[in-house]
């Protein structure tokens, strides 16, 4: 891939506007595509490139799809450019960060199949992800071949957002490319998700050409093994990118506030009806959301899916403030002994 042009990359003005001409004249624009334990691989338009990082810069704050700053002949790392979208999902929170899973997407393909891995609750929770990094999501139904009503299916995921893209596929089949093709044109760049054996590897294949090995699901829970075990990027037959990612099962939510009101339209903006502005939604007076419920223009289980999101990320998002002060904190009790040695001297 040495004839790739920054345009074929991904680049665009956002990141063309954070350097000057001396970041421009001394340093290499690099897109990364696959991140290590202490070391990125990236490419650029002269090509390859394995890069270390500068101090400063750890692996835990660079994701795939990031464009970067680099001194291509001495394999340095020196700066990651701000992001145009940024998805990511909560993780550990004693450690007061979230886990990056990919930068700079236009859409995520969130996959599941027409068989016990589908459930609304967690693509409920990648929508959020999706909608709160400012990312267009579209939902792919695999396995679409193999029952008889599968529009049960996709209507049950429709109903999930408004305007909201599904798609039903046959993962297998020869169409994958040309019924994705909208999302995967030169300089797009999308992520595939969703459970393990769903058929994302059989998908990444179509989208670019490649070979990977699929392995196939348990039958008593529909269940995947991991076929991808680390995120990467690929380059689209269509000219597009792609990131590929792991299964992921555990899908916490972490400082999505917007991201739940958005997968929740109808919830959240009756509530701006609500007659208390704290209102919890339950038998509270001049309560527009319970109000809806009884209309039937609002389903009690989407209500108690949004409220378990809410306080999920509630619980989380204070718990990741509480361990970013702690880690101030600390940080200042450091930088104040280091100043009293230096004095001592």
């Amino acid at each position: 891939m040495t004839d790739l042009t920054r345009a074929d990359l991904g680049w665009s003005p956002i990141f063309m506007s954070q350097l000057d001409i001396d970041a421009l004249t001394t340093q290499t624009p690099a897109r990364i595509v696959q991140v290590h334990r202490d070391r990125v691989n990236a490419l650029s338009e002269i090509g390859p490139l394995e890069l270390t990082l500068d101090p400063g810069i750890t692996t835990a704050t660079v994701a795939v799809g990031d464009w970067v700053l680099c001194v291509p002949e001495q394999h340095r790392l020196t700066r990651v450019l701000d992001r145009q979208t940024e998805l990511s999902r909560g993780t550990e929170y004693h450690t007061g960060d979230k886990q990056l899973i990919a930068a700079n997407l236009d859409t995520l393909f969130i996959t599941t199949s027409c068989n016990d891995d589908f459930n609304p609750a967690r693509l409920e929770r990648y929508l959020a992800m999706a909608h709160d990094a400012m990312v267009t999501p579209v939902v792919l139904i695999t396995k679409a071949d193999q029952v008889d009503e599968p529009d049960t299916y996709s209507d049950q995921a429709k109903v999930l957002g408004r305007n909201l893209e599904v798609i039903l596929l046959n993962a297998k089949g020869d169409d994958v490319a040309a019924v994705l093709a909208p999302w995967c044109g030169k300089g797009q760049t999308i992520a595939l998700t969703g459970s393990s054996g769903v058929g994302k590897t059989t998908i990444a294949n179509a989208l670019t050409g490649g070979t990977a090995a699929t392995r196939d699901i348990r039958e008593d829970d529909a269940r995947g093994r991991h076929t991808t075990t680390a995120r990467s990027l690929h380059r689209m037959k269509g000219g597009g990118w792609l990131i590929d990612t792991p299964g992921m099962r555990g899908l916490g939510v972490a400082e999505v506030a917007f991201g739940i009101d958005a997968t929740f339209p109808e919830i959240s903006e009756a509530a701006t009806q609500c007659k208390f502005r704290d209102c919890a939604h339950e038998t509270e007076p001049g309560c527009a959301v319970q109000a809806g419920v009884a209309a039937g223009e609002i389903d009690p289980d989407r209500l108690r899916r949004y409220k378990k999101l809410q306080r999920e990320n509630a619980l989380a998002t204070e718990t990741i403030a509480q361990a970013r002060g702690r880690h101030r904190k600390f940080g200042k009790i450091v930088k104040g002994a280091i100043e009293a040695k230096h004095k001592k001297r």
